[in-house]
């Protein structure tokens, strides 16, 4: 890291996510469950399978955005959750997130009339397909190549340089939604409801942002040592 660590292995879980609330969404992405009492974040770990250097190094990208990882942070670091993790984030935000934002944001379009209605559709499903359209071509290009690699099996054709270069923002649209939702929907639409669902929105963007930095930060550099390691 850049930085001095936030945490260490022996730091007690429950007191890294009591300061950090943000990091309570990672635990299900682990398989790690709740009612782990005040062991340290190397037991939780170890109890669960899962690797205490990428679990901290993850930790320290969504506790705070300043950080920047560095490949010497994880060469000695069992490296084999990550592709799990980075799937089972994926499952979170389509399966859940997405869902729930759905469920209050039909609430608003059905009040707010076709006017800014259809707007707030048009906007929202911009931005999931783009989330949806990124996902897949990890799914379907990136990781399996990530997975062959781990083999032995070197692409001829295709290096993570490629994913790099096509790694896009896709926070983009969602500037023009929060818009509508916060300064031109008239007042007395949802007010209540409006808070929350930008609360929502505004959460699953930082989250997203948090999850493309981890793949920019620890996935890309960890597939280069692999390609270097080539004959």
């Amino acid at each position: 890291m850049s930085k001095q660590p936030l945490f260490s292995e022996k730091s007690k879980l429950y007191e890294m996510i009591a300061d950090n609330p943000k990091l309570l969404s990672l635990l299900p992405r682990f398989g790690i469950r709740l009612g782990f009492g005040d062991h340290s974040v190397a037991e939780v770990c170890q109890a669960n399978g899962v690797g205490t250097q990428l679990f901290m190094l993850i930790c320290e990208i969504y506790a705070d955005n300043t950080v920047t990882a560095h490949p010497n942070d994880f060469e000695n670091a069992d490296m084999h959750g990550l592709l799990p993790y980075l799937l089972a984030s994926h499952r979170y935000y389509l399966d859940e997130r997405f869902p729930h934002i759905e469920e209050h944001l039909n609430h608003i379009i059905e009040a707010a009339g076709a006017k800014y209605g259809n707007m707030l559709r048009h906007f929202y499903n911009e931005y999931k397909q783009e989330v949806e359209k990124h996902f897949k071509y990890e799914e379907d290009v990136v990781f399996p190549y990530i997975e062959a690699m781990l083999r032995g099996q070197a692409s001829p054709t295709y290096s993570i340089d490629q994913f790099r270069h096509n790694h896009s923002n896709i926070e983009d649209t969602l500037e023009d939604m929060m818009n509508i939702l916060v300064k031109y929907l008239p007042g007395d639409i949802l007010p209540q409801e409006r808070i929350e669902i930008s609360t929502d929105i505004i959460e699953l963007s930082a989250d997203l942002i948090s999850h493309s930095r981890v793949e920019d930060q620890i996935l890309i550099p960890f597939v280069e040592t692999l390609e270097n390691r080539k004959p």
